[in-house]
């Protein structure tokens, strides 16, 4: 069967952006990111215990879901194709890498491929266990704009339960970091993020040092929410609640723009968000402009917005959105408002019964 670089796989949602599967969102949703998925026969080599293409995770590769979504496989030419054709609308090409021996010069050839036809920027999701300097710097000179790294733990400890010695996956925290380290020197500020998954098991505390510590040097952390993937390892394992989700994404937004500095936020025990000493007009701010709650994602070549939308990725349509892959309407920011729960645990300059109930 064909495998990459002849074939990739694509997200549902690139899919019906590039016109190669009929279908189309709800609500105004502009998915100007397409992400690809490298695809060989045995798939993934690790086994992350939240990853839909964990190695261990039950049935063929082929049928695995990624981010509880489908991941089509189409002809790599046609995708460039349609990625050419399309190109006054789309933002970014983004090539998702796997843990295979084959990945690097796979990526490489894909690139050549793409650059040919169409000058979109070029991100890189990559995978640490198969890079170097060297590589690192060989995707630079063909024109990869930026570079991900999908730590999704922030902790060691962490990392090791749910991607290391924990699930017998193979990957090393300290490979990661490397990676991460290389590739800020390499691409540059603002030309690197880091992936974090919240409800993994870290706490509040960790992931808001995690926000400042790679901010302060000029690397964005990209936020996901937890949703487990049937017959993955933690298929069991809760989401984080939408309460606790809200203040992490608004908290991290005003830490990444320097609203507001670590040591505003106290924690209980168990490491939790307990307070915040804000005024009142940053997070009055923050909501109506409604960025700190739309998908984290590279930016828009044409609009300068997220590029990388990833609508439903992270909740079903029918739920109330995670992630919004739009900026959030008035009556959408209503609801982020309640979900909030100002009152409970933000003290502004004035007394926290400003805040509405």
């Amino acid at each position: 069967m064909p495998s990459s670089p002849d074939v990739l796989r694509t997200s549902t949602a690139a899919a019906l952006s590039l016109r190669l599967a009929p279908g189309r969102f709800s609500r105004d949703v502009e998915l100007g990111g397409i992400n690809v998925l490298l695809d060989y026969e045995r798939g993934c080599h690790a086994n992350c215990a939240y990853c839909g293409l964990a190695r261990e995770r039950p049935g063929a590769y082929d049928d695995k879901s990624f981010i509880r979504v489908d991941w089509p496989t189409y002809p790599t030419d046609r995708i460039v194709d349609q990625m050419a054709k399309h190109e006054n609308r789309m933002g970014r090409f983004c090539i998702s890498q796997v843990v295979h021996q084959r990945t690097h010069e796979d990526t490489l050839e894909i690139i050549r491929r793409y650059d040919a036809k169409t000058k979109t920027p070029i991100s890189v999701l990559c995978a640490p266990p198969v890079l170097n300097r060297e590589r690192l710097e060989q995707y630079k000179d063909a024109g990869v704009d930026m570079i991900g790294v999908g730590l999704d733990a922030v902790t060691e400890r962490t990392f090791e339960r749910r991607r290391g010695r924990g699930v017998n996956g193979g990957l090393h925290w300290k490979k990661y970091w490397e990676i991460i380290d290389l590739s800020r020197e390499i691409f540059g500020p603002w030309k690197v993020n880091c992936h974090v998954v919240v409800g993994l098991g870290d706490t509040d505390r960790e992931y808001l040092e995690l926000v400042d510590r790679v901010s302060r040097r000029e690397i964005f952390a990209y936020l996901f929410c937890f949703y487990p993937e049937p017959d993955s390892a933690m298929a069991g394992a809760r989401r984080p609640s939408l309460f606790r989700w809200r203040r992490i994404q608004l908290l991290k937004h005003l830490l990444e723009h320097g609203r507001i500095a670590l040591d505003a936020v106290s924690y209980n025990s168990r490491g939790g968000i307990e307070r915040a000493q804000i005024p009142c007009e940053i997070v009055d701010h923050a909501i109506e402009e409604g960025v700190a709650f739309m998908t984290n994602g590279c930016p828009d070549q044409h609009t300068g917005l997220v590029s990388c939308t990833r609508p439903f990725g992270s909740y079903r349509p029918s739920e109330p959105f995670r992630d919004y892959p739009f900026p959030p309407t008035a009556e959408d920011k209503q609801d982020i408002r309640r979900q909030l729960r100002l009152d409970r645990w933000v003290a502004g300059d004035q007394e926290s019964a400003r805040w509405p109930r």
